[in-house]
């Protein structure tokens, strides 16, 4: 594919350069739909009147349907978008950078798809979308599904679809969150997911952070004990990775902590352990949950993060994390291999 691509960007340049645009500009309304149309012009920063004409032409082609809500992808057009995206990736050269983060990182697979969302926000669905595919690709009957909280999480909550996949399917919170903003939080994820892929879910109703006391006498308690012990027999996990001092900040970590954070240069964070550049644990903080040693005994442990702001804590972390998925998106990409003149 790579050798045809290549011959067309020779001899057809522009085929390659209006068929790219249309994609985007499909792939776009699939995601945010329904949108309007000055919305859509704003986020792909195309005219008005650049973007009326190439909405006429894929109307016509039955590809769009638009109503006063704004406009929407119909099946064909989905269709076209699926039957599409292998060369397209090829083409925009995510397939390239995927060669060179596998190259590069000691990962199962990786995935990276258009876009950066530092810049975009709306990439964190196409994240999303990318995840909920390889979740359905990894589900082997009846699994437990473990998730994070984060709004990259709540992004994959978005775009999950039902399907007859998910009827034995358990959606189970990987930590507490009480405390943190609702919609991030991971049980409101969890059951999100499990509502809109029409599965099963249980809670875990307590806060993130606690003392050692209050941490071992809490994990005694029967109902907790009994969504803990379902955590940890999780066939799937799906987890964000935080810059550190991000969310040491967002967890309102008490000083002595946040300047041990500081003078180890933690710049990751997953599952409430900091990690510095070389993937070395340098502070942990007391959560309830899926810990990082039951982690590494999970079948199928998919981590998506994306922006490049995001590329040092995604390499750092996954210097320890051997063998998941990563699902990320160009901006990240392309900082991650920037500095390596190897790949």
């Amino acid at each position: 594919m790579r050798q045809w691509i290549d011959v067309q960007r020779k001899l057809l340049p522009d085929l390659l350069a209006i068929m790219q645009k249309r994609y985007e500009i499909l792939q776009h309304i699939r995601l945010m739909q329904p949108i309007g149309r000055r919305t859509l012009s704003l986020n792909l920063g195309i005219s008005e009147r650049v973007l009326r004409s190439e909405v006429q032409f894929l109307k016509k082609q039955n590809l769009l349907d638009i109503t006063t809500a704004g406009m929407s992808v119909t099946s064909e057009g989905n269709d076209v978008l699926i039957q599409l995206e292998d060369m397209m990736r090829e083409v925009l050269g995510l397939k390239e950078l995927e060669r060179k983060i596998k190259k590069k990182l000691p990962v199962k697979d990786v995935i990276v798809v258009a876009g950066d969302s530092d810049q975009s926000p709306w990439v964190k669905r196409e994240m999303g979308r990318a995840c909920v595919s390889r979740i359905k690709h990894s589900l082997t009957g009846k699994d437990v599904v473990a998730v994070t909280g984060g709004t990259t999480l709540a992004a994959v909550a978005e775009m999950m679809t039902p399907d007859a996949k998910y009827r034995n399917v358990l959606f189970v919170p990987a930590r507490g969150g009480l405390g943190e903003d609702v919609t991030n939080q991971a049980n409101t994820i969890c059951a999100r997911m499990a509502e809109k892929a029409m599965g099963h879910y249980r809670l875990l109703h307590v806060p993130d952070q606690l003392s050692a006391e209050t941490y071992q006498s809490i994990i005694e308690e029967p109902a907790i004990k009994e969504v803990l012990e379902l955590i940890k027999s999780s066939t799937i996990v799906i987890h964000g990775i935080g810059d550190a001092k991000t969310m040491a900040e967002r967890r309102k970590t008490p000083p002595e902590d946040m300047k041990k954070i500081e003078q180890n240069e933690a710049v990751a964070e997953a599952f409430g352990y900091y990690f510095n550049q070389h993937g070395e644990v340098v502070h942990k903080v007391n959560t309830v949950g899926i810990q990082l040693e039951d982690v590494r005994h999970v079948p199928c442990v998919i981590a998506v993060a994306g922006g490049a702001s995001k590329a040092k804590a995604i390499q750092a972390y996954i210097k320890q994390a051997h063998q998941c998925i990563l699902i990320t998106d160009e901006g990240a990409a392309k900082q991650l291999v920037r500095d390596d003149s190897s790949l």
